[in-house]
């Protein structure tokens, strides 16, 4: 297909479902391009020569349709518009496959900037990259501040056990991957299951909540909108922070495959994110190293599936060969966040 029709996106049927749904909102004819940079659900980008909007699909091919749902994330999107929450502005749901082949979603075009590397922060100077790093906690704060009752997101999860559910959902995910051994990853899930800290309030929880997750723009280099929401729930908000602390500490490994930010100069140090966290919040964070070593755990075991799939011939793409020798790297980083506690 042209770059106009990527696949997967079928604009024609997409312009009728607009026309017919939301009269008057398209203008001319649909063009459409592929957002690069998704890991799960595609993205696409439409316009019609005015205006843009985004559509939001899964994957092409046979999924599980409760690992890419699209009423869930409109569902979120739709319910924190109305709050402070910076989320896009959503357009319509359609649950019909027979229009794209799947349930997809629309919503608005968001102007910004997603920053996954240091080398992409650099241009902004120390100064610019510590206040949007501060900014992405603050923003953090407000999410878990949101009253899901009050937004009609009361049943939007089962924060009961909740901790427990990750553990051995992600303990059922490396199992499917075994197949090689990897020294300490047992350890670590057991010392995780013995220390099991005991949940705050529930909120909804993003799931996924880092610098590249959302998209920054504006003079004063503000938080425009927070994408991504297809691992949100209602569950601890502390499994939130350690991982944004996570991606926010430097891995050790130059041309690493995987970046974090944190070597991106005026980059605030993890501990003092998580001060702010806990001044702004009001929350008790210290049991923080916890959530850190579950979020390293939890990045081991999709590493590690990846590897799988690259060994399978399932996966193709930049880096992915390196992949595998990120794993040990990732247990023995969180090893060490619950040894040093």
């Amino acid at each position: 297909m042209s770059p106009d029709h990527p696949p997967g996106l079928d604009l024609d049927r997409l312009r009728a479902l607009l026309d017919r749904e939301r009269p008057g909102l398209v203008a001319g004819p649909l063009s459409g391009r592929l957002i690069e940079g998704g890991r799960s659900n595609l993205t696409y980008a439409v316009s019609d020569g005015t205006a843009r909007w985004v559509v939001r699909r899964p994957p092409l091919g046979h999924v599980l349709a409760t690992a890419h749902d699209m009423r869930r994330e409109h569902r979120v999107i739709s319910a924190l518009h109305p709050t402070d929450v910076p989320v896009p502005r959503p357009v319509l749901l359609c649950e019909d496959e027979e229009v794209l082949g799947a349930p997809f979603y629309v919503m608005e075009f968001v102007e910004g900037t997603p920053y996954r590397t240091a080398e992409q922060l650099a241009p902004l100077g120390p100064g610019r990259t510590r206040a949007a790093v501060l900014n992405l906690v603050d923003t953090l704060v407000g999410l878990h501040a949101v009253d899901p009752a009050e937004v009609g997101l009361a049943d939007f999860g089962r924060p009961e056990g909740f901790l427990d559910r990750q553990l051995r959902r992600w303990a059922k995910q490396l199992d499917a991957s075994r197949d090689r051994d990897l020294a300490g990853i047992d350890e670590l899930h057991a010392t995780l299951g013995r220390k099991l800290p005991r949940s705050p309030a529930p909120t909804v929880v993003h799931g996924d909540y880092r610098l590249d997750n959302v998209l920054i723009g504006g003079e004063d280099d503000e938080i425009r909108a927070i994408l991504d929401w297809e691992m949100s729930t209602l569950g601890d908000p502390l499994t939130d922070l350690g991982l944004l602390v996570m991606y926010s500490s430097p891995l050790g490994m130059p041309d690493s495959p995987v970046s974090t930010t944190a070597q991106a100069p005026g980059h605030p140090a993890p501990d003092e994110l998580v001060e702010r966290y806990a001044a702004r919040s009001g929350r008790d964070v210290s049991t923080v190293a916890w959530y850190t070593a579950f979020a390293w755990f939890k990045l081991a075991v999709i590493l590690e599936g990846i590897r799988y799939r690259y060994t399978l011939g399932q996966t193709v793409g930049r880096g992915f060969d390196r992949i595998g020798d990120l794993v040990p790297v990732f247990i023995e980083h969180g090893l060490t966040t619950l040894q040093e506690g």
